[in-house]
């Protein structure tokens, strides 16, 4: 990383100072069972097809919260849609640098029914009764290189998001990661391999057999996909390159998501 990364108090103020210039509605709702709340930010009205935008799962990751909040601080939200973000889901994990909670918990490996962390009891509590257009998820890899995307797929979709989103990202001149060597680690289960198709910097996956290997819990794009929204995708940036080109890849990534799915 080629910069300190701020501290999370920092952005929360950073979010909390634009509510009156970029009309946000920015709160916090409680992590039930811990002593901790989660930022939420929301923007537009309930009559627009509405957006979920999330990043900071993992608290190792944090070019991704910042990526998020300069997306909405330069105004590069679409205006076709509305948005109900979640800036920085692990904040305990952030502040500690670490993947995991302050529980020990990986929170993107808890999403069930009723949640199995305050994390993530809290954003399925939240998002209650709401249903998303798109939700997008924004990570980093220690290992790789460049960026690709994760496309998980409902029984009968087609999969066109993450490619666009990888065409873009290359088009601006951006590394993309080489996924065709089988060790690479993408995160889920060695097994699950074979619900998943490797393109040029996209993996697409088939939503329903890979939730099988999750016995316990969900990654959330996961999740949504049963519960909430009709296309969750997961971006990655690689945590080698510097901290303004994994910037400029989550900007690219979702704002060109967001144009697909208008």
């Amino acid at each position: 990383m080629d910069v300190v990364k701020p501290p999370y108090d920092e952005l929360v103020a950073a979010w909390k100072g634009l509510r009156r210039t970029h009309a946000l509605r920015v709160r916090e709702v409680a992590c039930v069972g811990a002593p901790r709340t989660l930022l939420v930010v929301e923007r537009g009205t309930e009559s627009l097809p509405t957006v979920m935008l999330s990043s900071g799962m993992h608290g190792d990751e944090p070019a991704a919260p910042w990526a998020l909040l300069s997306l909405a601080a330069d105004r590069l939200l679409d205006d076709r849609f509305a948005y109900r973000m979640w800036p920085c889901i692990n904040p305990s994990g952030y502040a500690a640098g670490t993947r995991a909670n302050a529980e020990g918990q990986d929170v993107n490996r808890s999403f069930s029914r009723g949640g199995l962390t305050p994390e993530s009891r809290a954003i399925i509590t939240a998002n209650r009764d709401r249903r998303f257009a798109l939700s997008v998820d924004l990570h980093e890899d220690f290992e790789a290189g460049g960026f690709y995307g994760f496309e998980p797929l409902a029984p009968g979709a087609q999969p066109h998001f993450a490619a666009a989103a990888v065409a873009a990202v290359e088009a601006a001149g951006l590394p993309i990661q080489d996924l065709a060597d089988i060790s690479f680690d993408l995160g889920s289960p060695p097994e699950a391999r074979v619900c998943q198709t490797i393109g040029h910097g996209t993996v697409t996956v088939d939503a329903r057999e890979e939730s099988r290997y999750f016995p316990t819990g969900l990654p959330m794009s996961l999740f949504l996909l049963r519960q909430a929204c009709a296309v969750g995708l997961t971006f990655e940036t690689p945590m080698l390159r510097p901290w303004s080109e994994r910037i400029a890849m989550h900007r690219i990534a979702v704002t060109t998501a967001i144009a697909e799915a208008g």
